[in-house]
């Protein structure tokens, strides 16, 4: 639901997805977590996120976040927090053998885990907040395995509904901190967009399985709903296409996912336009008449800085199809899901400034009536 301050935001509002690129001292400090004395370490931390808070004030954007600068990746330390989850599953990814977490015990997180990090962001900021949190279905979808987590949860959809239940507790309590935007982080979703994923062909062997668009998609967004229940906040669901080192795991564009979000109890979907194979400006003439968009219009995986003027036209060309009060603009995604990722605070800042320069100049553009 809209609140009094996000109702103040204008048509066009600037908002980042979430993670900003961690620069070495703070990928330094992440790495050091466990030898540090733990207020030396939550003090030291605190004051690199206000310099990612701060980051975004200066670069002008409307909504700010905490740059995930707490996470060394934006699912796994909910997974690390709320316990149950050992890496114990070998897979490959992108030509990479890796070992990743899976559910083996039953979480057990009975306080809210994020708390404490939105509660800072909230009061070293007098701008409108979000804050992510990974959303039930791809923590399902990714965590859950028959081998080593039956034990624990007998099928994934058990898994999805635990995970909804301590996700909609955590939601409540972002929002009793103060948060004014919950965004709900779900490229799982988007898996359903991709024939070729579907049928197999994926270099991802965790999202080598059967799908079952009628039955999981529903699936997905009863959890989502779940989750957003009750807020008084509003509330956004991010669907990208991943981003690892630049690439993206998944490519097609909305069309088969957007008339399914009809049942969604959210207010924004938050999705990618800028980078090529994700999706097309022509998509949002299927999107669900309850529901405003965050338009990506910013590349986060190029290097290549968009000028100004792409920005805008990006924007134009969607303003055509839905009024500017449903537009938000927005990065494709988080600069870095991981803190590993390359992309650097600099190329970051500058794509932000230019996100702003475009708003500013089709705010001229359409007037509010």
């Amino acid at each position: 639901m809209k609140t009094a301050r996000t109702a103040s935001l204008p048509p066009f509002y600037t908002h980042p997805i979430g993670s900003l690129p961690r620069p070495q001292v703070v990928r330094d400090l992440l790495a050091r977590r466990s030898e540090l004395p733990p207020e030396e370490y939550r003090r030291t931390l605190d004051d690199l996120v206000l310099f990612a808070i701060r980051l975004q004030e200066q670069a002008s954007l409307d909504v700010v976040s905490d740059g995930e600068w707490r996470r060394t990746q934006y699912i796994r330390e909910f997974l690390l927090r709320v316990g149950g989850f050992e890496k114990v599953r070998r897979y490959s990814h992108q030509g990479e053998t890796k070992l990743t977490e899976v559910v083996v015990r039953r979480m057990e997180a009975h306080e809210p885990v994020f708390a404490a990090d939105a509660r800072f962001l909230v009061e070293h900021t007098d701008r409108i907040t979000k804050f992510a949190l990974p959303s039930p279905f791809l923590i399902a979808v990714r965590y859950w395995h028959e081998d080593y987590s039956r034990h624990a949860y007998p099928t994934a959809e058990h898994f999805l509904m635990h995970l909804a239940e301590i996700l909609a507790r955590e939601a409540q309590a972002l929002v009793e901190t103060g948060i004014d935007i919950v965004q709900l982080d779900d490229p799982a979703l988007t898996y359903f967009c991709d024939e070729r994923l579907l049928a197999g062909d994926t270099h991802d062997d965790r999202l080598r399985r059967e799908w079952d668009l009628e039955r999981q998609f529903a699936e997905a967004v009863a959890a989502i709903n779940r989750v957003a229940e009750g807020l008084r906040a509003e509330v956004h669901l991010h669907c990208c296409h991943s981003v690892y080192k630049r690439r993206s795991d998944v490519t097609g564009d909305y069309k088969p996912i957007l008339p399914r979000l009809a049942e969604a109890k959210v207010d924004r979907i938050n999705l990618e336009f800028a980078y090529p194979g994700t999706g097309d400006v022509s998509d949002l003439k299927l999107l669900p008449d309850h529901l405003s968009v965050g338009l990506g219009v910013i590349d986060v995986r190029g290097e290549r800085l968009q000028s100004v003027e792409e920005i805008e036209d990006l924007a134009v060309a969607a303003a055509s199809i839905l009024p500017p009060e449903r537009i938000a603009l927005n990065p494709d995604c988080g600069f870095a899901p991981d803190a590993g990722e390359p992309p650097t605070v600099d190329e970051a800042y500058e794509k932000l400034r230019r996100l702003v320069a475009a708003a500013r100049k089709l705010r001229e553009r359409f007037p509010r009536a």
